[in-house]
């Protein structure tokens, strides 16, 4: 099943005003790393999953773009 995240975290990096270093400090990951979460060639890990859903204040389900299950 596929989800928006990739959509969903660049949408909420460039609401918050984040470039992909930026963030990527902020979780301890390489921007490299963002940028491959982007384009959709890799998935985060979980607690990666949790680190940006603390970040953006929003559910990991709404970072994943699933409304329902």
């Amino acid at each position: 099943m596929e989800t928006k995240f990739a959509e969903n975290l660049r949408a909420f990096r460039i609401e918050n005003k984040m470039s992909q270093a930026a963030l990527a400090k902020k979780i301890g990951v390489t921007q490299q790393c963002v940028s491959e979460w982007e384009q959709k060639k890799t998935e985060p890990t979980l607690s990666c999953l949790w680190l940006l859903s603390d970040l953006f204040s929003v559910s990991i389900d709404e970072l994943c773009g699933k409304k329902d299950w």
